[in-house]
């Protein structure tokens, strides 16, 4: 796996115009990529970062929305058949 450089212009101390969920993602992406260095990702991070990323986010608008399933589709862009599929692939129903 190689790991991609940001040039000097982006590093994380010019990264101002980043929303703080944004930076969050950067700093733990990187300290991840340094972390296991050379070695392959089996899923792909792509992958990795959905799912490890995907079950919290979910369970944080539901519990925000007092286990509105609606109000927490239509916060999320999705349609609530496709939150209650997703809830269920992550144990979350």
């Amino acid at each position: 796996m190689n790991a991609v450089r940001l040039p000097a212009s982006e590093s994380p101390k010019e990264t101002s115009s980043q929303s703080a969920l944004s930076e969050c993602v950067s700093r733990t992406v990187r300290r991840y990529l340094a972390d296991i260095g050379d070695t392959e990702c089996d899923e792909g991070l792509h992958a990795l970062v959905i799912r490890e990323v995907e079950g919290p986010l979910l369970r944080e608008v539901l519990a925000w929305h007092d286990g509105n399933q609606s109000r927490a589709a239509a916060v999320l862009g999705i349609n609530r058949a496709t939150l209650r599929k997703k809830l269920a692939a992550h144990g979350l129903l």
